[in-house]
Parts: structure tokens; C-alpha cells; sequence
């Protein structure tokens, strides 16, 4: 049961930096989520490349899986200088936005921190750039925060 908890705390609390994942509660469902993200990325003119809801995939292959979908996007023009400097940065390019419930219902959007992408791939070259997709996804994760 305790570990269980402690497992939990992990999912669903801000990240540490080191990790490299960012966490943003939102107040809305899963869908009105991605929805509003969409909406926020779309209004920026930023390219839009889909949603995978896996918990539809995984459900039709017999788990039981909460909410979770994951959303797909990015501005070629910023997100493939990362590429120019390190190959392996595709990795993490388009951004993505995981977006999904826990248990108790609460609904967390979750992305990679853009400074722990730049370490992870070796990126020193690129330091406006990584700052401003970090604006960026800042600016579109603030969508989905009930005022």
C-alpha cells in the first residue's frame, strides 16, 4: 500500500529537473484538455500533428487503461535546429504532451523540459532556441489551468 502511494506521488507531482519531465495540473477532462492545447498551438501557427489516445489502443488490446493521450506538435523551423546540432535530437522532436488521469481522477498534462532535452542530446548551440520552445510549450501548457 505504501508503495503503492509513493508510486503514485511520483505520477502525479511537478517532476524534479534531473528527471526531465515537467508536470502541469490541469482543470479540465482529458479531452477539453487536448482540445484547448490544440486550440492554443493552432492559434500560435504552430503545426499540429495528431493525437494518439492510448488509452483506446490499449483498452481494444485488453489492458485497463485510465485517460491518457498524447499530443504531437511543433514548429519545424525551431524544433529541427535541435536536429542540426545532434541527430538523436529527433528523439524528442515533435513535442510531445502527455495528457492523462490518475485514479482519483485528476487530469496532468506532461512534457520533456527542454534544458533536460538539450543535456540529454549535448545541445550547447542552441541556447535561444531551447529557450524559446521552452516559452512556447510554458505558454501553451498554461491553457488548460482553470482560472
Amino acid at each position: 500500500m505504501i508503495a503503492g502511494a509513493v508510486v503514485l506521488m511520483t505520477v502525479v507531482l511537478p517532476a524534479a529537473a534531473s528527471d526531465g519531465v515537467v508536470t502541469v495540473k490541469s482543470g479540465y477532462s482529458v479531452a477539453e484538455t487536448v482540445a484547448r492545447i490544440k486550440k492554443d498551438v493552432l492559434k500560435k501557427g504552430i503545426m499540429f500533428f495528431g493525437v494518439i489516445d492510448q488509452a483506446k489502443l490499449g483498452n481494444k488490446a485488453g489492458n485497463d487503461v485510465r485517460p491518457s493521450r498524447l499530443v504531437m506538435f511543433g514548429n519545424p523551423a525551431l524544433g529541427t535546429t535541435f536536429i542540426t546540432s545532434n541527430p538523436e535530437a529527433g528523439l524528442d522532436w515533435p513535442v510531445r504532451v502527455l495528457v492523462y488521469q490518475t485514479p482519483d481522477g485528476q487530469v496532468y498534462a506532461a512534457y520533456s523540459d527542454f534544458d533536460w532535452i538539450a543535456k540529454r542530446h549535448g545541445i550547447t548551440d542552441r541556447q535561444a532556441q531551447f529557450k524559446m520552445a521552452t516559452e512556447v510549450i510554458q505558454s501553451v501548457t498554461s491553457s488548460i489551468r482553470k482560472n
